[in-house]
Parts: structure tokens; C-alpha cells; sequence
């Protein structure tokens, strides 16, 4: 049952992600001209989609081959593949949040409004950063995967490696324990960013409020409000994911190890379909889109 969910989960991801990196793409090729925002979403749903077909190769192999994993390398090929990914997601995802802050934010602060300014020459930086922290996460975790494999492998001779394993444990431990300091700060500075941004948002709508401005504007900041408290809400889950798959990681049975996944995956599928209501033209295309889809499923 696990499985059928992170499946249809999936492969919904795959579709909404596809139709968002498909459209932008058209655009970037018709008018020539692509702005920051839509390089972060370009960028954020590739990561996505890759992220997405790993996992659910990795859940189908667990499931019906599992002797695959006992073959070198791949456990430690897709477990880093699947971290480098995730975090590319995650990065990105913060990144965006701390865009839109920058970008949209009013503070008058001498620094926020220098970043204001530079904001959108330090895209691509961003996206390098994201990329060389993201594989360098991968690292990590192909590194705690071999040492995991190499644990077992001593575990099962009949010479005494106890003191081996120590060693081996505690640099396991050091490592969970880089990947979770990691994932706390993230959590941390994007929290931070979302909760600055939702401050600036709600005291420019009470302003609108009091001079009784109740417009186009005004309902465009509710509609930002409420993305962004969404966005709080669905990356909350996917950091409570991680770290349980961090926490119970020695001692995970299959099926809560499934289940963490649908929560923990549960960011990139709904928050990409918010992404989706949230963009004026992306939404216009995607309700264009359905008719389509209904009358091929119908004839079909």
C-alpha cells in the first residue's frame, strides 16, 4: 500500500514538475528573454523530477529485486544520487524563499536594499552553491553508506573487529550528525525568510486595510500569504522526514521507512502544484492543459 502511494505521488510529481520545466522552456525559447524567477523554477523543477524518478526507482528495486543493493556499488551509488538530489531541492527551495524575500520584502535596511539591488546578478551563483553543497552532501552519504556496508560485512566474519566497529559507528555518528546540523540550519534560515517575508506582506495588506484599498492588489498579497504559509507547512514535513530517516536510519523497518518517504516527498509534488496557482501564466496554461488531458483520457 506504501509503495501504490509513493508511486501515484510520483508520478503526479513527475507530470506537474514536467508540465512546469516544459512550459518554461517554450517560453525561454519564444521571447528569448528569462528573469531570475523563472530560472529558480526551471532549475527547482529539474531537481524535482530527478529527484522523484530516483526515489521511486529506488522504492520499486527495494521491493521487488532487492538482491540488486548487495551488488557494489550500487547502494552507495543510489543513496548518494538520492541525497545529491534532495538537497539540490531543498537548497533551491531555499533559495527561492530567500528571492522572494529580497525581492519582494520592504524593509529599509541599508544591506536588504544593497541585496535588492544584486539579487538577480547572484542567480547563478546560487545555483553553483546549490549544486557544489548539494554534492558534496552526496559525498557524505555515499561515504556513511559504505561504511554501513563495511560494518555488516565484519559483522558476519568470525575474527573479533569490535574495535573496528567502534571506530566505524562513531564516524557514522559524525556524520548524521554534520547531515542534520546541515538540514537544522537550512530549516532554520528559510523559516527565518518565510516568516520575514509573511511579516512584510500582512503589514502592507493592514495598511491596505485601514485606507480601505480593497483591490486587485490586495487579494494578490492574500493569495502570497497563504502560498507562503502552505510552503511552512509542507517544508516542515519534509524536514520531520529527514531527520526520522536520519534518526531511525540503523533501525528503520521497510514500512516506516515508506511511510517517512511519503511525507518526506510530499514537498516537491504539492508545493509544485502550489507553485503552479501561484504563477499567472503557468496557471492560465495548466487550466488550458486539463480540458486536453480529460478529452484524450475520455477517447482513450
Amino acid at each position: 500500500m506504501a509503495f501504490v502511494i509513493i508511486t501515484l505521488q510520483t508520478f503526479a510529481g513527475l507530470w506537474i514538475n514536467g508540465f512546469i520545466v516544459s512550459v518554461l522552456c517554450v517560453a525561454w525559447v519564444k521571447k528569448k528573454i528569462f528573469n531570475s524567477n523563472n530560472k529558480i523554477l526551471l532549475f527547482l523543477g529539474c531537481c524535482r523530477f530527478g529527484d522523484l524518478c530516483i526515489t521511486w526507482v529506488f522504492s520499486f528495486l527495494s521491493i521487488i529485486y532487492p538482491q540488486c543493493f548487495y551488488v557494489h556499488p550500487m547502494p552507495q551509488m543510489f543513496s548518494s544520487i538520492r541525497t545529491f538530489l534532495y538537497f539540490c531541492n531543498l537548497w533551491v527551495s531555499a533559495c527561492r524563499c530567500g528571492f522572494y524575500c529580497i525581492k519582494i520584502a520592504n524593509f529599509r535596511l541599508t544591506f536588504f536594499i544593497y541585496l535588492k539591488i544584486k539579487i538577480d546578478r547572484m542567480v547563478p551563483w546560487l545555483f553553483l552553491v546549490s549544486v557544489l553543497f548539494a554534492l558534496v552532501m552526496g559525498i557524505l552519504d555515499y561515504d556513511i553508506t559504505y561504511t554501513a556496508i563495511v560494518k555488516n560485512l565484519n559483522s558476519t566474519t568470525l575474527k573479533n573487529f569490535w574495535a573496528a566497529s567502534v571506530k566505524i559507528d562513531e564516524h557514522i555518528h559524525t556524520m548524521f550528525l554534520i547531515i542534520g546540523f546541515t538540514l537544522t540550519t537550512m530549516f532554520t534560515v528559510v523559516i527565518c525568510f518565510a516568516l520575514l517575508l509573511l511579516f512584510s506582506l500582512w503589514r502592507h495588506k493592514c495598511r491596505m486595510q485601514a485606507n480601505s484599498m480593497r483591490n486587485l492588489s490586495m487579494d494578490v498579497h492574500i493569495k502570497a500569504i497563504k502560498s507562503i504559509l502552505s510552503f511552512i507547512f509542507l517544508y516542515s514535513i519534509s524536514f520531520t522526514g529527514s531527520i526520522l530517516s536520519l534518526i531511525h536510519a540503523n533501525k528503520m523497518e521497510t514500512l516506516l521507512m515508506f511511510f517517512i518517504l511519503i511525507f518526506q516527498y510530499a514537498l516537491p509534488v504539492t508545493h509544485s502544484l502550489i507553485l503552479i496557482f501561484s504563477n499567472p501564466k503557468l496557471e492560465k496554461t495548466f487550466l488550458r492543459t486539463l480540458p486536453c488531458v480529460k478529452w484524450k483520457f475520455q477517447k482513450g
